[in-house]
């Protein structure tokens, strides 16, 4: 009998250290390879251009930065020509933009990050919860974890006449996504922990409105795009149609129109890869609180510090994620944007050293984030957050099926056990 809770135990032990093992392989990148051994970016690009070709279903458009400036680019699609100046619509990466517009008005000391949203707000407020409303803070809007529950995912609208007021939308999206509640409300304590949250940004598009007296447009026209010369960049869909707009395609090859959305800040900025490109250029040193800057320094590396973690890993700043550490004491910093049918959008800065990479396409959920996290391990060596959540799924299967594995090992081995106790136990007597 022992002998079996021995077998048993040494087996409990394999399968939990090969539950660790597998999980910290992922993590670290133990077993992963970089897209190429080289440290060029023409190779890079070169092996990113093959991973399109092999992948694309719509159109990309994609641009290498090394040391703030433009090292390659690459532009494919599978039916209008696009470029470096066609327009994306950029689903959740518009809440990067967004968060330097929230920022401008912290600067200008027209708001503060730690007073209750509440405190500016006149045309909406948050439904009474069980929790703090007060708790509810710009800074924990910014880095979602101001315990919003509303599961945003915005559709949008087929029509400008069909779209919901501000007010209405922060009450219930009539263009949540499905599953999605819709109401921005609490549904937990402000402060507790991180939860992403659409709808957060959507508050802080009425914060800006109620602060500045303008549209959320005109702000960020005035704050931000026009400072950079971000002139390819706008909220408005017809607009962007007349700029030259990429084509919005579906996994399966054929095109579907984009949308109108209430909820801008959170979803529906169309930008061009050059246009951020020069946000990138804005991002550095040299360039914060400059002519040709819109943020101090100081407010810049506020955003790229930790505001929310996850299974013990920093993951968020202040409308930034934080993807890895880049090896010099700070982060890979960006945002990723994923919308229907098959909008994806990834851009990852290192701020330390002004290299970049900005993917946009239409046509498959995942492709620019996984290129964007394949930048990140060539460069770092370390695995992007958003990669190891993508591969999680398959690197839980692995861990399962090698405990299962290990299982039937032990049971084999226990049965084994037992029988030649009872031969022995048979010729002794």
């Amino acid at each position: 009998m022992r002998r079996l809770i021995l077998i048993a135990l040494v087996t409990l032990a394999c399968i939990i250290g090969w539950s660790g093992i597998t999980l910290a392989a992922a993590s670290e990148g133990w077993w992963r390879k970089p897209l190429t051994s080289s440290e060029s970016p023409e190779a890079f690009l070169k092996a990113a251009e093959t991973v399109i070709e092999d992948e694309n279903t719509g159109n990309v458009a994609m641009i290498l930065i090394e040391q703030g400036d433009i090292a390659g680019s690459h532009y494919a699609s599978k039916g209008q020509r696009i470029d470096g100046d066609s327009l994306f619509q950029v689903a959740s990466l518009s809440k990067w933009l967004s968060a330097l517009g929230v920022m401008r008005l912290v600067e200008n000391g027209r708001i503060s990050l730690d007073a209750p949203v509440s405190t500016y707000l006149t045309r909406w407020s948050l439904p009474p919860s069980p929790y703090d409303n007060e708790g509810v803070t710009v800074r924990r809007l910014l880095s979602h974890t101001a315990g919003l529950g509303d599961g945003l995912g915005y559709n949008g609208f087929a029509t400008k006449e069909a779209m919901q007021t501000l007010e209405a939308s922060l009450t219930r999206a009539a263009d949540a996504s499905p599953g999605a509640e819709g109401s921005v409300r609490l549904v937990q304590a402000p402060g507790a922990k991180w939860t992403y949250s659409g709808g957060g940004y959507t508050l802080l598009q009425l914060l800006v409105e109620e602060v500045s007296g303008q549209s959320f447009s005109t702000f960020m026209d005035e704050n931000i795009f026009d400072p950079l010369g971000m002139q390819r960049t706008t909220y408005d869909l017809d607009e962007a149609r007349e700029m030259g707009l990429a084509e919005n395609y579906r996994p399966d090859g054929e095109t579907e129109p984009l949308r109108y959305y209430t909820a801008l800040a959170a979803a529906s900025a169309f930008t061009s890869a050059n246009d951020l490109a020069a946000l990138m250029k804005a991002h550095l040193p040299s360039a914060a609180g400059q002519e040709n800057g819109v943020l101090t320094q100081e407010t810049l590396n506020q955003m790229r510090r930790p505001h929310a973690s996850q299974l013990g890993a920093d993951i968020w700043g202040l409308g930034v994620m934080l993807y890895a550490p880049n090896n010099s004491g700070g982060f890979i910093v960006g945002h990723d944007g994923n919308n229907e049918p098959a909008i994806n959008t990834a851009v990852r800065l290192d701020p330390e050293t002004g290299d970049a990479i900005i993917i946009l396409e239409t046509g498959n959920n995942l492709l620019a984030t996984r290129l964007a996290g394949e930048w990140v391990f060539w460069k770092t060596g370390n695995v992007d957050n958003l990669m190891f959540v993508s591969e999680l799924e398959t690197t839980i299967r692995t861990v399962i099926i090698g405990a299962i594995l290990l299982l039937i090992a032990g049971i084999l081995y226990a049965v084994r056990a037992w029988r030649l106790f009872g031969l022995v136990r048979t010729r002794i007597q």
